[in-house]
């Protein structure tokens, strides 16, 4: 297969799908599974999961993900009589595919040279791009697919014919649609800085030295620091967590997907650790250099490392990062207590929003004044 044809390029494309969903993707969001457990019991001051070890090896519980997994498949698959029986099929699906999908504009390393390390070759011909799709308007296309995470939540929530389950997916719906105005807002204050929507451009644009006036910076979260803490902010409430679970609502138990059991809850449950990975993996293309650790330290790496150990080191560092902010969102969960569904809401619109769009003006104040 020459090297640089399309049918290279497809096999390229396919392996890092491949790679992205069962290599990072479904194994960070399985093991998160285990860390919310494990951290939960470390804050409150108990043992945790402990039992699941394989033969004399005791891994401190980490396989329970595995036994959580075989669990769900040998579940009984109960569907209720009068629920939708199409809908409450779909609904998981559409839980779970918007989060998978998104990941295809994240960078998560810098070009590799193929042709260097199959060919022996010192000059890089055609570097493969370590992002599934670059696309000019790629965070547009972040905000219209994860945005149909929506759906997957009414539906459940009005498939499974029960009123419980349907405020629950009232609840998503409102949440949801509300805090996606805030987080879009916040990405705007990027793109006036960037002047781009497109992942892997931002990240490129972050290993220089940006100069607004007498500021220096590279990494966005010194650009836009209100921006990063409203996306954060935003991106929690997304994935429905507390202090944002009022959908789920684990002791008033009406969650929207209370009605499911087996392979469909867990698609479920897996659905939100993914957008969990994924809203990290957001969160560091736009406020912490993506894959980069600056400027100085990427160009005596690359100068130094063959270029197949470079692309290792600086997806190991994108991998930490992802990583880090994963552990963030999880040890909030068992911080802070659960807003009121009017407290949510209030806070969306008559605090975030309107935040946010101070951000926004202020940000193109400053950008219209460095300009001039």
């Amino acid at each position: 297969m020459e090297y640089g044809s399309l049918a290279f390029q497809a096999l390229a494309a396919t392996i890092k799908i491949v790679f992205m969903i069962l290599g990072f993707l479904m194994p960070l969001a399985s093991i998160l599974t285990w860390m919310e457990r494990r951290e939960s019991a470390m804050m409150q001051d108990r043992l945790g999961p402990n039992r699941a070890n394989i033969g004399p090896f005791k891994l401190w519980g980490i396989t329970h993900f595995m036994a959580d997994a075989v669990k769900f498949l040998f579940k009984e698959d109960f569907v209720p009589p009068k629920a939708h029986k199409f809908l409450f099929m779909w609904a998981p699906i559409m839980a779970m595919a918007p989060a998978l999908i998104v990941a295809a504009i994240i960078p998560f390393g810098p070009p590799l040279c193929w042709n260097e390390l199959l060919e022996k070759n010192p000059v890089c011909g055609q570097p493969i791009n370590l992002q599934i799709a670059q696309l000019d308007v790629g965070l547009l296309f972040y905000f219209a697919i994860s945005s149909l995470a929506v759906y997957g939540a009414t539906l459940a929530g009005w498939a499974s014919h029960n009123k419980w389950a349907m405020m629950g997916g009232l609840r998503a719906t409102s949440q949801m649609m509300s805090y996606e105005v805030t987080m879009g807002m916040a990405v705007l204050g990027s793109f006036l800085v960037y002047g781009t929507l497109e992942p892997g451009a931002i990240v490129a644009q972050q290993t220089h030295i940006f100069s607004l006036g007498h500021y220096h910076s590279s990494w966005g979260i010194f650009l836009q620091p209100a921006g990063f803490v409203l996306f954060l902010t935003a991106a929690i409430a997304e994935t429905k967590r507390t202090p944002f679970d009022i959908p789920e609502g684990e002791p008033e138990i009406i969650g929207y997907f209370v009605e499911y059991s087996g392979l469909r809850f867990g698609m479920f449950f897996l659905g939100e650790f993914l957008e969990i990975v994924v809203s990290s993996a957001i969160m560091i293309t736009l406020f912490f250099g993506g894959y980069h650790w600056g400027n100085t330290i990427d160009n005596a790496l690359l100068s130094h490392l063959p270029n197949f150990v470079f692309v290792l080191a600086m997806f190991g560092l994108w991998t930490v990062k992802v990583f880090a902010f994963c552990g963030f969102q999880l040890m909030i969960r068992w911080s802070l207590p659960r807003f009121r569904s009017d407290q949510l809401m209030r806070l969306g619109w008559q605090r975030l929003l309107p935040i946010s769009i101070a951000n926004v003006v202020a940000t193109a104040l400053v950008v219209l004044w460095a300009q001039q």
